[in-house]
């Protein structure tokens, strides 16, 4: 597939493949490279990098931001606050079971974004199955199970589990982007993939504070396996793109090493202080919303850490701890 003087849309170009990928494509002199993640500083931070690194380039860099898995109004907004409200939830159950039809497809923000630009090849370096499985079908249905067993299930709950559902989600996905590509005569389509474990086995110790095996992690491996068969048949698909994709099955988790803000879920930590004589009794039950005598600092906290991208942010000891031999 011939790169220069094409226009590529790097979906998840803020990660560390999509990053990396960005710098290998400059060496063939692409006409535009469309950086799109989730959130706006993400992608305008990635382009800006760009710009100063290819200065002297030609390339047109732009930014989209925004959940790919989501309507065009909902792309921008948690998606907890989507699916708590009732009725945004009823609409994205809709979006997910009911027929696809165009009125679906105009208000999704995939199918928009690849008919705005209609680029000539895609590179999808999102990790897919993270975003669909974690969102833990498991601990919903728990709940609904017990609320059952007292005999008051209620609605929500069980529209949480439908929201839930894996399958119908990723099988959503896939129909929207083959549209979206047929629609903007998309040539190629290249998927990096994932094993789900970073190449580790079904016993994998780290798994987010869960049972191990992890219900959820094992949910992220099949649905990344189920992802990877629909590509398949997509592939053998007449009239559409060249299809591709690539599954490492090792761990991607290397951003950067920093001294600076530690953020949790994009947000600074903020620094807070009490003093000695105000410090809590430890005897009887502990009160963890009780904030009284906490001072704010008004600093934000620091310090050194690896960025490992998707993963989060490590300390020096935390990776030697995963990344040493035996893991």
């Amino acid at each position: 597939m011939q790169i220069a003087g094409k226009k590529i849309l790097i979906l998840g170009g803020w990660g560390l493949v999509g990053s990396a990928i960005s710098h290998e494509l400059m060496k063939f002199a692409p006409s535009e490279l469309i950086i799109s993640s989730l959130r706006k500083h993400e992608a305008e931070e990635a382009v800006s990098e760009l710009q100063k690194e290819y200065s002297s380039s030609s390339t047109k860099f732009t930014a989209r931001w925004g959940n790919i898995f989501a309507r065009e109004e909902w792309k921008d907004i948690d998606w907890s606050n989507v699916i708590d409200n009732p009725h945004n939830r009823k609409e994205f159950i809709g979006d997910i079971f009911n027929d696809l039809d165009e009125s679906i497809l105009k208000r999704m923000f995939l199918y928009n974004l690849i008919t705005e630009f209609n680029p000539d090849i895609i590179i999808d370096c999102i990790n897919t199955a993270t975003g669909i499985a974690y969102l833990d079908i498991y601990s919903t249905t728990a709940k609904a199970l017990a609320q059952m067993k007292e005999g008051n299930a209620d609605v929500d709950i069980m529209e949480k589990i439908i929201a839930s559902t894996y399958i119908p989600q990723l099988i959503r996905h896939v129909q929207i982007m083959q549209r979206a590509m047929l629609d903007a005569k998309v040539q190629m389509y290249f998927k990096v993939g994932t094993a789900g474990t970073g190449g580790m086995g079904f016993n994998i110790p780290y798994t987010h504070s869960e049972e191990r095996p992890s219900r959820v992690l094992m949910s992220k491996t099949a649905v990344a396996g189920a992802q990877t068969l629909l590509l398949f048949i997509l592939a053998r698909t007449p009239n559409g793109p060249l299809i591709k994709e690539i599954k490492p099955t090792a761990a991607i988790a290397w951003k950067k090493i920093a001294f600076e803000e530690v953020k949790r879920r994009g947000k600074p930590i903020e620094l807070v202080d009490m003093k000695l004589e105000n410090a809590l009794n430890i005897q009887g039950d502990i009160v963890f919303n009780d904030f009284k005598n906490i001072e704010e600092k008004n600093e934000h906290f620091k310090s050194v850490f690896i960025d490992t991208g998707e993963n989060g942010t490590f300390s020096r000891a935390e990776f030697e701890t995963i990344s040493s031999l035996g893991q």
